[in-house]
């Protein structure tokens, strides 16, 4: 269990980039909409971040912000062999149904909480109840005041066209 000082220490997170293909992993295998970042914005991540699963908030383009669930990690299920920001997969997930797919806008995202470390399981059934579950989770952390706060923050206040990292 990482210790929450070291967790604690680089929230809230604030980054942002271009949405891009992934594994499909996330809507075909777990049916979870989900959104990949791509590498340089893992690669920019606080090298002693914890990995686990966070929740947080995004949003697309200069679209509303959403509720978000992200894993921070090697994704024990899928076998990564490369450090991804993900959940289920490589992938954010944001808490809301999109009509279309939104490849190439900018994703915004400030991480905001920690839910638990990384685990593998033992069949997907497992891994999608777990998700789930960090989704529940997410939602009623997020209510909170010190959480709705964020929702409200400036960096969500962009252009489209802003891919820089970092706040």
């Amino acid at each position: 269990m990482p210790r929450a000082d070291c967790v604690m220490r680089h929230l809230p997170y604030f980054c942002r980039g271009q949405v891009v293909h992934g594994f499909g992993r996330g809507s075909k295998q777990l049916g979870i909409p989900t959104a990949n970042f791509p590498e340089q914005v893992v690669d920019n991540l606080p090298a002693d971040i914890s990995t686990g699963i966070y929740y947080g908030w995004a949003s697309v383009g200069s679209e509303d912000v959403h509720k978000m669930v992200v894993s921070i990690g090697w994704n024990p299920y899928y076998k990564n062999t490369k450090k991804s920001m993900l959940h289920g997969s490589p992938e954010t997930h944001i808490i809301h149904t999109f009509k279309e797919d939104f490849y190439g806008e900018i994703l915004n995202v400030a991480i905001v909480g920690y839910l638990r470390p990384e685990k593998n399981f033992d069949s997907l059934e497992s891994l999608i109840s777990a998700i789930q579950g960090d989704i529940e989770e997410a939602k009623k952390q997020l209510d909170l005041p010190e959480h709705l706060k964020i929702k409200e923050d400036s960096f969500f206040q962009v252009s489209k066209s802003k891919t820089m990292n970092g706040h």
